[in-house]
């Protein structure tokens, strides 16, 4: 809870340096607060909070996701002073609404409690809906705010109802105690409704299919470095909360919800891959990316062992490094042609090859190719999987080799281009170079020497 009280009050003091017009400050606030936070993470909790253990406790594994979000938040800000340049008479809401979703964040890495799952998942999305619609004179910034408020508020509603279910029939909104019900009371139809209710709202959250309809609209619409915030540090969040909720909580009703979840994979690897075949613009593929990877990620239900939440993490470091690797060069490329088109990135690789490069790694990393850490990833959950759902980790083969040809499609126009379109004496800041090395640098060492996750996190 350290932390968490940390990060908050950076937001807090990052919001009002707005109002004494130091908006330009908030970042550097920001990116400070985040540091303090990263350290404070590796040291043991404060006693004084073990009060409140049955609402929150920072466990091992609470510290584990929270340090891998800490760092994805730290490589996001630096990418701000370029990606927010156009927004800086409101620099300091910005950059301290993400801090505030990274609150709602921290909070389900701890939860014990159905009240605080609900709390930290609102604490995450009501900042996301209005960074959504930041760019104020664009409709589709405004159209992804409004669509995602109202699907958010509709995924909410079946969340808030299958709590309700949940607490009718167990008596308790205590997570250990919701199992220790489910163990001794299978097939409690009031239980079951309530668990499968709980699983299409969070379904909503990580953008499983058929839950994913407001992920490309919004993902799109949004201002990019947001949307790499969306599509790394909010599935951190919303996916470990999934898996503490069914591994944990729901356990105990196992079979009833294993198989709805197996459906929902097989429905988001083949639609999402298939979908990120028919685009032509480079934003809305990585937001079928991200839902085909939420497919892959959900593999992680299936097999489980006293390897899964390491696996798991590893998995959403190995995507959010790369989905900060692709981005970074999509807020360039957005920020100098003001469009995200396959074309616009036509002669990347002859005017910025480090830019291009660091997208490339990221693109094929995503694509689980070897010696990349998306690939040691992937292939610890395949691995996991294939005894208990062979037929699911044939289809998510298949869904990853369907996705190489749409990722392709931007490596080509990036470096088959002979003629570069980019007509400009601007050049990538030392900022820029210095996280894009960082991030080549990772995803490769940590897809040869995996090992090296567990030394860094201090596990």
């Amino acid at each position: 809870m350290s932390v968490l009280i940390i990060v908050f009050l950076t937001a807090v003091v990052a919001l009002f340096s707005g109002v004494f017009e130091q908006g330009k400050f908030a970042r550097y606030i920001g990116i400070l607060g985040l540091i303090i936070a990263l350290y404070v993470s590796f040291l043991p909790e404060c006693t004084f909070f073990e009060h409140y253990k049955h609402m929150y406790e920072y466990s091992s594994n609470a510290a584990l996701f929270t340090k891998i979000s800490i760092v994805t938040t730290l490589l996001l800000f630096f990418l701000g002073g370029f990606a927010f340049s156009n927004h800086r008479s409101h620099q300091s809401e910005l950059y301290a609404l993400m801090l505030f979703a990274l609150c709602g964040g921290i909070v389900l890495f701890g939860f014990q409690n159905m009240v605080t799952l609900f709390l930290g998942i609102e604490i995450l999305s009501i900042p996301l809906y209005v960074m959504a619609g930041a760019n104020k004179t664009d409709l589709r910034s405004n159209e992804a705010s409004l669509k995602y408020f109202l699907m958010g508020s509709f995924a909410t509603g079946f969340l808030l109802f299958g709590i309700a279910f949940i607490y009718g029939s167990t008596g308790s909104l205590d997570l250990y105690k919701i199992h220790d019900f489910g163990v001794s009371n299978p097939g409690n139809v009031m239980f079951t409704l309530g668990v499968l209710l709980m699983l299409c709202a969070l379904a909503f959250k990580v953008s499983l299919a058929p839950f994913h309809m407001w992920s490309p609209d919004v993902y799109q619409g949004s201002p990019s470095l947001i949307t790499a915030f969306m599509a790394s540090v909010v599935k951190i969040s919303g996916f470990f909360a999934f898996f503490k909720l069914m591994t944990i909580g729901f356990a105990g009703a196992f079979y009833d919800w294993i198989h709805v979840l197996g459906v929902l994979l097989i429905i988001t690897l083949l639609l999402a891959n298939v979908m990120g075949l028919a685009q032509t613009n480079a934003k809305r593929m990585l937001a079928y990316s991200s839902v085909s990877h939420a497919g892959y990620i959900a593999l992680i239900f299936f097999g489980m062992n006293t390897l899964s939440t390491y696996n798991l993490a590893f998995y959403l470091f190995a995507y959010s490094l790369s989905t900060v690797g692709v981005f970074m060069c999509l807020i360039w490329v957005e920020k100098l042609k003001r469009e995200t088109s396959f074309n616009a990135f036509k002669g990347l690789g002859k005017s910025e090859p480090l830019l291009a490069t660091v997208a490339t790694i990221s693109l094929l990393s995503m694509a689980g190719v070897p010696l990349t850490a998306g690939f040691m990833g992937k292939f610890a959950l395949f691995s996991q999987a294939i005894n208990s759902a062979p037929f699911l980790v044939l289809v998510a083969v298949l869904g990853s080799a369907i996705s190489i040809a749409y990722y392709l499609r931007l490596i080509i126009a990036m470096f088959f281009f002979k003629e570069s379109t980019f007509k400009t004496s601007e050049k990538v800041t030392l900022t820029y170079n210095i996280v894009a090395v960082c991030i080549i640098v990772s995803i490769i060492v940590l897809g040869v020497f995996p090992d090296l996750f567990a030394k860094q996190f201090g596990l």
